[in-house]
């Protein structure tokens, strides 16, 4: 991507398995929120040209010196993250949050390639049943994973997830599998709460059309929720995660904002509210959302809109911009 919508294909010499790497034959990318804020020119830390992709899916063509536990023809995801290794979060392993962050198609080379070289300790290897297009929803589905993480434990727990795109979706459906009691999802979009519906959540409301705070009784009782999940990004629904949570209860901000949202302090600090922020995962993220996913316990399938060839990723955005709310994950295919 040279500049924001402008998109160009570069016949580039094919890269080698360096030691300790791996050559990849990538075979999908998931396009996600943040790429689509490259596309506008809207996102803070990424300047052009940039390759992007991130959320991969690949097989492994050649194995570097020193390499094992790979061989060709494995299936594999990438971690994206690029970190230093040396700053305190990394040496106290909450790496994904590195002073020096930097991640694979935003701030350096994404995998938007017919090959990409790239270290092998940011592979992991899928087992068989899981397929390139659930293999590239593992870094959204892990995004989601270590999001409920952050919560502790949610096993037996009431749980109200603001906004079902693919991540708030995604956050819902592990904090199903992980335990939860009840979940409930709000949206504006019918679309996405549909799609919620295909995927298993039981309890949905659209916001626009029905009293939020009436709906979040009728699911969860005089108690309310135990736990919130801001999944947007803005400050409407950050506004709403506040104003109705119960007393001492917890509220996650998984959401990017794009503009600074103003908050109602005033209650978190009255009614005790606890605000937990949430980047990325870590490797142990990735793991557990290979686990979900091998064993269906999330459902992947639903959120799958649409396949476009590598040739033409610029449609693909197009589609997504024109789609707006009808559009969940949409893969580029290059095999």
């Amino acid at each position: 991507m040279t500049a924001p919508r402008q998109i160009e294909f570069r016949e580039l010499p094919k890269p080698a398995a360096g030691k300790g790497m791996l050559l990849l034959r990538i075979s999908r990318i998931g396009v996600c929120g943040s790429d689509i804020h490259v596309y506008h020119g809207k996102h803070p830390y990424t300047k052009y040209p940039v390759v992007q992709g991130h959320e991969v899916s690949g097989y492994v063509e050649q194995a570097g010196e020193g390499v094992v536990g790979f061989a060709p023809g494995d299936l594999v995801t990438i971690m994206p993250q690029v970190v230093c290794g040396t700053c305190y979060p990394c040496r106290t392993g909450q790496y994904n949050i590195c002073e020096s962050l930097k991640v694979m198609g935003f701030q350096t080379t994404g995998a938007a390639s017919e090959y990409f070289a790239v270290d092998a300790d940011k592979c992991l290897k899928l087992p068989a049943g899981v397929g390139p297009d659930e293999a590239a929803m593992i870094e959204p589905l892990s995004v989601a994973v270590h999001a409920v993480s952050r919560a502790g434990n949610v096993a037996g727990k009431s749980i109200v997830v603001y906004g079902a795109g693919p991540i708030g979706n995604l956050v819902a459906q592990a904090a199903r599998g992980l335990g939860a009691a009840r979940v409930l999802v709000t949206d504006t979009s019918d679309h996405r709460l549909g799609v919620a519906s295909v995927s298993g959540i039981a309890h949905r409301v659209n916001p626009a059309r029905e009293d939020l705070g009436k709906r979040l009784s009728e699911v969860f009782g005089a108690d309310g929720a135990d736990m919130a999940f801001e999944c947007v990004g803005i400050e409407a629904t950050m506004s709403q995660a506040v104003a109705l949570a119960r007393k001492g209860s917890l509220i996650v901000v998984v959401g990017v904002f794009g503009e600074k949202p103003r908050v109602d302090l005033g209650l978190v600090q009255d009614r005790e509210l606890s605000l937990v922020g949430t980047l990325m995962y870590r490797e142990a993220d990735y793991r557990l959302a290979i686990e979900l996913a091998l064993s269906k316990v999330i459902a992947l399938e639903p959120l799958m809109s649409a396949h476009f060839p590598f040739d033409r990723y610029l449609d693909a955005y197009r589609f997504i911009e024109e789609s707006k709310d009808k559009s969940m994950k949409v893969f580029i295919d290059l095999s």
